[in-house]
């Protein structure tokens, strides 16, 4: 199959997108595990889909999968890229987009400045919905809300068991202190800890660990928060089947809105991350997280899939 795509960006957080308006590719897994990677593929963070409507009341539906190939809920860097894409591509002529999503219908909006901004919805916290298992832990009070801890504790395993695991489960004998984290979940979940300094924050091991936390049953997106001050933050994410990426548009939500809560963060929020700057509001309670950020086309291309691919899980 030769496949055409679009890779665009949002803050360094790269993204193949495809159009499924007109009939479906049917890919699988591992294809999309192949056009992610750097070195075989095209290389990307995510992998983004358009599909036609659904539903009544709605423009399209918008599929995340990860460098994993593994489909996600919500990814908002990526829902900026969406709506820049359907535009430019003359799939619509709107500016306000309502776009069916697996955690529910966001409003993409392209503004004057070339940004776009997005209402991802309000944040949810039953931790039900992360979700997370809270059974034998208690969480301790920060602000108008509060922190889990995230225990490790290495399991007794026989020498053969260890070495047949992935590198980051021997990292749990490391590590004595538990993590304290908030969390919620933007459509996806995540798990947001506060740091003195991002720079030399400990995510290249300790993300996997969050990430794969036997307390998320669906894996979590691993926030690594600076507070500058009340309106302005740094952020390191290591993100759920794709690792520490440049940014993450529902993690800098995540960690806005976990800021907010505990009392460090006012109402509106610059988050610098590696990839470059976003903006967050959130006015409390059930109200909308707005995120605004850039979105941008890298090129355009066309690449081969060979049968195998199509047929392998």
């Amino acid at each position: 199959m030769r496949l055409s795509f679009a890779k665009m960006h949002g803050a360094g957080n790269d993204f193949i997108v495809l159009d499924e308006t007109r009939s479906r590719l049917g890919l699988t897994a591992a294809a999309y595990r192949f056009l992610a990677d750097r070195r075989f593929g095209v290389g990307a963070d995510q992998i983004l889909t358009v599909r036609p409507a659904p539903e009544p009341g709605v423009d399209f539906a918008y599929h995340i999968h990860n460098a994993d190939g593994g489909e996600v809920e919500q990814c908002g860097n990526g829902a900026r890229c969406f709506a820049r894409y359907v535009r430019d591509a003359g799939l619509t002529d709107k500016n306000v987009l309502r776009v069916w999503t697996r955690a529910g219908v966001i409003e993409p909006t392209l503004v004057a400045d070339g940004r776009v901004r997005v209402d991802m919805g309000p944040p949810m916290f039953a931790l039900g919905q992360v979700p997370f298992d809270v059974d034998g832990v208690r969480a301790r009070p920060c602000g108008t809300w509060e922190q889990w801890p995230l225990a490790w504790g290495a399991a007794q395993k026989s020498a053969r068991e260890r070495a047949s695991e992935p590198a980051w489960k021997s990292a749990w004998e490391s590590v004595s202190e538990p993590a304290w984290v908030c969390v919620l979940s933007m459509g996806n979940p995540h798990a947001v800890l506060r740091v003195d300094d991002v720079e030399t924050a400990p995510v290249a091991l300790w993300g996997p660990l969050i990430e794969n936390h036997p307390r998320f049953p669906r894996r979590v997106n691993a926030g690594f928060l600076q507070v500058i001050d009340r309106s302005h933050v740094r952020l390191r994410v290591y993100e759920r089947g794709a690792g520490e990426t440049l940014a993450c548009g529902t993690g800098a939500c995540a960690a806005v809105v976990a800021g907010v809560r505990a009392g460090w963060l006012d109402a509106e929020v610059d988050v610098a991350m590696r990839g470059g700057a976003l903006t967050v509001r959130w006015d409390g309670a059930d109200t909308p997280v707005w995120l605004t950020g850039p979105a941008v086309f890298v090129f355009r291309g066309e690449i081969d899939i060979s049968d195998d691919l199509l047929t392998a899980p």
